[in-house]
């Protein structure tokens, strides 16, 4: 190490970046509890209104619910602020603290983009499957949601038949919705066949149940009963808007993130008013109505700073948060889609975003597609690289191998190159650095979306995704027959 002394040295463990200072993310927090108790909430679940009466919430107009700061803030304190989603085999795969950040898919889409063809159809449960199993196979993709909602299943039940094929799919963590309490029951005596036991499912959580609220400051019965049967379940789970500046919230961004978090706040109160310590995770989709086209727009700098501010809020907050990125509104994998992608992927990375959803996403959202998913792969394993920085230690500064080398010699043979080039740098397996000839030689892979599709194809065709046990898989395959019939007899 050099004897020489250090001036004016500060010390930088990340490359984490901050758009609100700490007074900021306090005042918009402040701000979302100011609203929780001025203006209030529309809750549509008598049982939930009841919780919140209990607690010293006012109930006005039979549905309006005004939540005092204080007890917001008491919740806010007792949720939990580390969580951890485990594999299926109860490994323990993702840490949400902090800034760790950890990337998967969106749900729901209306639409997918068959990987074959390329034509723009309605999802199938086979889709689901595919998702599932790209996602296991991706080393960056951390977790897996559907990708699609299925259209070739009975309809009241697309949801558990999407979370089955997940389950069957991938060993990987699941986050995952449903249309009502009657199927999330499904999905979690599934999880807990995989798991042993609920009381194992609930130890070592290897899925999320998710919900979300209705802007502006709307609570359905649906999505709000769900947090109580996550709360008494003791399930992790995902309470997130959907929230369009301009459109169901103030225009300005600071705003946005006012009522966004307000919205959430709700959901985090009414968990730990029900069991105190749910693991509950709020954030979500922040983003702008592009007032030209009235599309919900994916891959605006708005949508970005947003995303950006709600990861420091929660952060301030001392509650995980959901983040979104890996999305654009570009309808075909092109150059927008690769540039809306990778400022999104980014800015949830250095903003210390948690559960980072949407990879996969194109058209503003509407449609799911597993060669964006692949691209995005690739993207993320370059800001991993970059969010890793650069190391400082003797060992790296390698003065004493400078000196030994001396001026005009070269380091290609030296031990301490063989010792850390790997280490030291990133490999794409998308992104060509071939020199002219050899890349003008592959034809067949000349362009970045030709590789991108290959990749996908090589997954599809060769990748051998994990399979449940027999025994497991029987019982999987009776819960959803269960749920076949009860819909049966509805009809």
């Amino acid at each position: 190490m050099s004897n020489y002394k250090r001036a004016r040295f500060e010390a930088n463990s990340t490359v984490n970046f901050q758009s609100l200072s700490e007074d900021e993310c306090e005042e918009i927090y402040m701000a979302a509890l100011e609203v929780l108790e001025k203006t209030g909430v529309k809750v549509f679940s008598e049982e939930a209104r009841e919780i919140f009466e209990e607690a010293g919430c006012w109930i006005e107009d039979d549905e309006l619910v005004k939540i005092p700061v204080g007890l917001s803030q008491w919740a806010v304190n007792n949720a939990p602020s580390k969580i951890t989603l485990y594999d299926q085999e109860g490994k323990a795969a993702l840490d949400l603290h902090d800034d760790k950040t950890h990337f998967g898919p969106g749900p729901t889409n209306t639409y997918h983009r068959d990987p074959y063809s390329g034509e723009r159809r309605r999802p199938v449960v086979q889709d689901n499957r595919n998702a599932a199993k790209v996602c296991d196979a991706l080393d960056n993709i951390d977790y897996v949601m559907d990708l699609g909602t299925p259209s070739d299943v009975t309809e009241n039940i697309a949801d558990v038949h999407a979370f089955k094929a997940m389950l069957e799919n991938t060993n990987k963590p699941i986050v995952h919705w449903g249309f009502d309490i009657e199927q999330y029951e499904d999905m979690i005596d599934m999880a807990s066949v995989v798991a042993g036991s609920l009381e194992e499912l609930q130890k070592k959580p290897f899925f999320f149940l998710y919900s979300e609220p209705t802007s502006p400051l709307l609570h359905g019965r649906e999505a709000i009963d769900k947090v109580l049967l996550a709360s008494r379940k003791r399930i992790p789970i995902v309470y997130t808007p959907c929230i369009i500046s301009g459109a169901t919230c103030p225009a300005t961004l600071a705003a946005t993130l006012v009522q966004g978090i307000a919205e959430s706040v709700t959901g985090i109160t009414l968990a730990q008013l029900a069991n105190r310590g749910t693991p509950i995770i709020m954030g979500g989709v922040y983003g702008i109505m592009d007032m030209n086209t009235t599309v919900y727009s994916y891959g605006s700098p708005e949508f970005n700073c947003l995303q950006a501010g709600i990861a420091q809020v929660s952060s301030h907050m001392g509650v995980p948060v959901f983040g979104t990125a890996g999305c654009t509104d570009s309808h075909t994998i092109d150059e927008q889609a690769a540039a809306e992608a990778a400022m999104s992927i980014l800015t949830a990375a250095q903003s210390g975003a948690n559960l980072v959803h949407d990879c996969g996403y194109m058209s503003s959202g509407n449609m799911g597609s597993l060669e964006q998913l692949v691209m995005d792969d690739e993207i993320i394993g370059m800001v991993r690289r970059f969010m890793n920085g650069i190391e400082v230690t003797d060992e790296t500064l390698a003065v004493d191998v400078v000196d030994e080398v001396g001026v005009g010699g070269h380091f290609l043979g030296e031990d301490h190159t063989r010792k850390h080039f790997k280490n030291q740098t990133w490999f794409p397996d998308l992104i060509n650095r071939m020199r002219y000839d050899g890349w003008k030689e592959k034809a067949d892979s000349s362009r970045m979306s030709d590789r991108i599709k290959n990749k996908l194809h090589d997954i599809l065709e060769n990748y051998e995704a994990p399979e449940l046990p027999d025994d497991k898989q029987e019982e999987v395959d009776k819960i959803l027959e269960r749920a076949e019939e009860r819909e049966a007899e509805r009809d």
